[in-house]
């Protein structure tokens, strides 16, 4: 069978370079690169992408076997109906290898037709390496590696101001445009670079910050021949994504008129502040996934698709996502039932089997950041608590006792110190509802953990205790009724 690459299929000419991007993943391939493969068909935006691969070890051979093609599967819930369709990606034009073709990635900074930076390069990508130099080939961290390419794009631009990027990463950090212009500026430093290179910096690019939303399993392995049997031919580069996607960037309104997402029909917001859409994704995506582990998985369910579908679990989380999570946002009320509704459809993916372990993870750290702002916020502006988050609360207490029923064992997944943590405060509780509530006490007594003494909460040492009690007492089931 052939392989898929540019001989084994008619393609048209390739557009010119407009993108470099850092990273072959699969996240950026089933989402930056497929938008520009959408603005190509639909809004004239007529670029193409250059892919660096940020590590020494990578796929870009592979990419270039594959002269850029891929298949993109986008498969989940849209508008109310499960779709998978898929299409043969061709938005890039190459991929290079800094650590084997060093010259090739810095002659691309006199490119005149360059105009946009995108990276993923894990959390951790955006870092600095103090023992980076400019003369290196190339340097180790990637923000290193921007900087000697920007600089480059300055001498061959003789310091242009039209000549700068725009710089958009797209690594899972709060505020990752701005740190990653510090790091910049702080290698400038580092390396003594001329003050025009920094006044360049600061007036010629604009350094985005954003924020990213599509769910990608990456490479279907279990899938594969299915796949391949159904294409008609091997492509070694496959990737799934749910159908749902997002990108907010902050920054100047001008974005859009070069980077035409929204004329292609594309989910992507240029804003003023993101900091509304943020918060919106993690209260309402990642807050309604952490509520719903704890009490789902103590009911008996096992995948996140289960507990949705489930008619008392899933009208639990509806509920709790419309009633006490959403009254807490700053943002049109329309808006966020709108996306509240596209996070239900999307965690009923019937492709996808997110299973409740994978996501109990670090749940104790996850609350706090995910669900209790929304619990301290609904309490203060509605005057009372709002019961379903209290009650997850003691859900996750329970889960944390390592016990689902009676008999079976859960296996923890957290801090060790946190683990042990509640492994001493479960041995010592003897069951009673005075041991129940002083395990309580102690637990929200962890300002360490919560970032503040959860007992002085008016209410919220009784309230969740309560829910314990009914969860020990009388199992998930019965205590759900309690908040129903």
């Amino acid at each position: 069978m052939q392989s898929l690459n540019k001989g084994a299929r008619n393609t048209r000419v390739t557009p010119p370079e407009k993108v470099l991007q850092f990273g072959e993943g699969n996240f950026l391939r089933a989402f930056v690169d497929w938008m520009i493969h959408e603005m190509n068909r639909k809004s004239g935006f007529n670029g193409s992408v250059v892919v660096v691969q940020p590590l020494e070890q990578g796929m870009i051979d592979k990419l270039n076997e594959q002269d850029g093609l891929y298949t993109l599967y986008l498969q989940g819930m849209k508008d109310g109906v499960a779709v998978k369709e898929h299409a043969v990606m061709d938005s890039i034009s190459r991929g290079i290898n800094p650590y084997r073709d060093h010259d090739d990635y810095m002659a691309l900074a006199a490119s005149p037709d360059l105009r946009f930076v995108v990276s993923n390069t894990t959390e951790a990508g955006i870092a600095y390496d103090a023992n980076d130099r400019l003369d290196d080939k190339p340097q180790t961290s990637f923000p290193g590696k921007l900087t000697a390419f920007l600089y480059r794009r300055f001498q061959a631009m003789e310091g242009r101001v039209d000549k700068g990027l725009i710089i958009i990463p797209c690594e899972l950090i709060d505020r990752n445009g701005e740190k990653l212009k510090r790091i910049v500026l702080q290698y400038a430093e580092l390396w003594k670079l001329e003050p025009a290179f920094v006044s360049w910096i600061e007036e010629a690019n604009t350094f985005c910050c954003s924020l990213v939303d599509r769910i990608v399993p990456g490479y279907p392995r279990d899938s594969i021949p299915e796949m391949t049997a159904e294409l008609g031919y091997e492509d070694g580069l496959i990737v799934v994504g749910e159908q749902y996607h997002l990108w907010v960037i902050e920054g100047p309104q001008w974005i859009k008129e070069e980077f035409p997402a929204e004329v292609a029909g594309l989910n992507v917001l240029v804003v003023d502040d993101m900091t509304p859409y943020r918060t919106r994704k993690v209260a309402i995506l990642n807050g309604a996934h952490t509520a719903l582990m704890p009490v789902a998985y103590l009911y008996g369910l096992e995948t996140v698709g289960e507990a949705i579908d489930h008619e008392v679990v899933g009208g639990y989380v509806r509920e709790l996502l419309s009633n006490e999570i959403i009254p807490t946002l700053d943002l049109p009320q329309e808006e966020l039932h709108s996306f509240a509704k596209d996070v239900v459809e999307r965690f009923r993916n019937p492709f996808v089997q997110h299973y409740l372990m994978s996501i109990s993870l670090n749940s104790i750290s996850k609350f706090k950041t995910r669900d209790l702002p929304s619990l301290l916020q609904y309490t203060e502006s509605q005057g009372r608590l709002p019961k379903k988050l209290v009650f997850s609360l003691s859900a996750l207490i329970a889960f944390y006792s390592g016990r689902r029923g009676k008999d079976e064992m859960i296996q923890l997944t957290d801090d060790a110190d946190i683990l042990e943590w509640f492994a001493s405060l479960w041995n010592d509780c003897d069951g009673t509802d005075d041991g129940l509530h002083g395990l309580v006490t102690d637990v929200l007594a962890a300002s360490h953990h919560w970032g503040c003494n959860l007992n002085e909460v008016a209410g919220l040492t009784d309230k969740v205790t309560e829910g314990l009690i009914a969860i020990e007492k009388a199992g998930m089931k019965l205590a759900l009724q309690l908040v129903m």
